[in-house]
Order: structure tokens, then sequence, then C-alpha cells
């Protein structure tokens, strides 16, 4: 159960405090930071359809993109049919949610209008939720492809913006669906041009306070919100690592915490310039990693080897996960 207020912005990690310690409350937000970060036992989300339970094990969210244009896998699943048997596959794999994209979010990308974003996801959406039994999430930044996802059958919705948009929030707020609001300066065409932060970590979680707190104020429940520090979204590679070693300091929020590395440039950039094809060791280690800080969800383009890797990470940490097919 996530305890509201949550500790002011200015103390998030460390970043551009005024407070005296004397304040009284420095040890009111040190509290409840601890009581969220040690009291972390598994709890059923309301998916708007289907549940799902964090805290148990690493769960598994396979990406499903839509989209002629995204980094890792543009244009291969751009038809109905392709995505949708795609969807089942990562399902087959091992997926414990699915996430559907109709819009490409990598550095540089162009803004999709929410007609053609719609006109992407949308049969994907309906199909597969008269088929499998996992969760969906629809990744979007428009309330209304957000709206209509939920009515076809999404469960929640991954919100890279972060929540930004109020009628986005008026639309989860409505429909009683979860979130993840995902921290991102600008958007994606313009995220990358700003790399300055005096305290990365610090000003990501300040900035995923905020997005919590305008959340809760327009009537989100604090329980359907999940956070995700959106590596790889306007941060440079040494940022991106920075926030994957202090993970674990995103828990003290009380929100479950959602990361996805998969398959990023940040991945190539460590092992020596790998293009492409040649990430998937790194992002299964930045799986490893997250499962270690015990984060809630790893996002992946690469189901299968992240959950048999996720099986020998959770075995360690303490949480339970079924041993992978042979």
């Amino acid at each position: 159960m996530v305890e509201l207020p949550l500790p002011p912005p200015a103390l998030g990690a460390g970043a551009g405090s005024s407070l005296e310690p004397g304040d009284g409350l420095v040890a009111e937000a040190i509290q409840a930071a601890v009581r969220n970060y040690v009291h972390d036992p598994p709890r059923v989300v309301a998916g708007l359809h289907r549940p799902f339970v964090v805290g148990a094990k690493t769960l598994v969210m396979g990406v499903v993109n839509v989209t002629p244009d995204s980094f890792s896998d543009g244009g291969e699943f751009l038809e109905a049919e392709a995505a949708f048997s795609h969807g089942l596959r990562l399902v087959d794999e091992g997926a414990d949610l699915l996430d559907i994209g109709g819009e490409s979010t990598r550095p540089g990308a162009s803004d999709v209008s929410p007609e053609a974003e719609w006109a992407r996801v949308g049969p994907v959406i309906a199909r597969l939720h008269g088929t499998v039994s996992v969760p969906i999430s629809v990744d979007t930044r428009h309330a209304e492809v957000a709206a209509r996802a939920l009515d076809a059958g999404a469960d929640l919705v991954n919100d890279v913006s972060g929540l930004r948009d109020a009628e986005m929030r008026r639309v989860v707020a409505r429909s009683g669906a979860p979130a993840i609001a995902m921290h991102m300066r600008g958007t994606p065409a313009t995220m990358q041009a700003n790399l300055a932060y005096r305290d990365v970590v610090g000003e990501v979680y300040d900035s995923l306070v905020d997005a919590a707190r305008s959340a809760v104020s327009d009537g989100i429940a604090a329980e359907q919100l999940l956070i995700d520090p959106g590596l790889g979204f306007g941060k440079s590679a040494g940022q991106n690592l920075e926030l994957l070693g202090r993970l674990a300091e995103f828990r003290s929020m009380g929100f479950p915490v959602v990361v996805g590395a998969s398959r990023k440039s940040f991945l190539g950039w460590v092992v020596g310039k790998a293009p492409l094809g040649d990430r998937l060791e790194a992002g299964l280690a930045a799986a490893v990693l997250a499962a270690r800080a015990r984060a809630h969800v790893v996002r992946t383009h690469d189901v299968a080897p992240t959950v048999r890797v996720l099986a020998l990470a959770d075995a360690v940490v303490g949480r339970t996960r079924p041993a992978p097919p042979r």
C-alpha cells in the first residue's frame, strides 16, 4: 500500500533540497521512504480486465511494436496478423504482460497522429483481448488512443510522457485502470537535445514524484500507479548506467518499478559499440540487475531468454518463479 503524501520532491534522492536538517519534514520523509522500501509484500494490481500480481516475482512485459520505424524491430510486426502472432509467441515464451505500441518513441522519432496510431494497435489489442489470459498494456502518449484501447480490452496504460497530459490522467482516472508513468524530457523528437542533469537520479526521482502527485490529485488511485525511470529517454549512456545501478532507490516511493533496457543503444555502448543484433547479453544483464534491485517489471523484446535468466535472479533475491521449460 502506497502512503501519500509522498516525500517532498526536493528530498527525492538528494537533488537541490533547501530544507534544513532540523525541519522535521526530513525525518518524516525518511521514515515514509523506509516504510515503503521495506514493506513491499506481493499485492494484486487490478487491471481493467485482468489483474496481475507485483512483488512475487519479476514480471516480464513482452514488447509488440506495431510500427514501421521502431529502433529494434520497425516494420517487422506492422501488419495486424504479424503483431497478433508475435503477441501469442511472447505469451508462449513466458511473458506475464504484453505491451502493444503503435508509435515509435526512438530518439528523433516524429509524432504519429492518434488516428494513425489507433489504426495500428486497435485490431491487435481487440484480438489479443479475446485470446490471451495475460494483461495487455497500451503504450501511448495520446489520451484518445488510451481510452479506445481500454474499451477494446487493454488492462493498463504505459505512458512514456509520464501522464503529463491532464486529459490522459482523466481517462485513466475515469476507467480505474492502472498506469505506468515514465520519465522523459520533452518528446521523442527532442528528448536527446538536453542531457544536462546536476543529479540524474535525484531529478528523475523528483519528476516521478511530481507525476505521481498530479495523477493522484486527478483521481488516479495510488495503488494503480507504476513508475519507470525511463532508461534511454533523454539520458546519456553514463546516466542510464547510473539509473540502472540505483534502481532500488526508486522503490522508496512505494510504487511498483518498471524497467526497460532491452536493445537500447547504451547497452551497445557498454559492450564496444555493439550494433542492435549484438546487445542481447547486455540486455539480459540489465534484467538481472533490475531483479537484484527488486524492480517489479522488466520490459523486453527478448522474452524467452529474459524469463530464463530471471528464474535464477529471482531465486537469489527470494522471489518465486516457476522453472522455465526445458
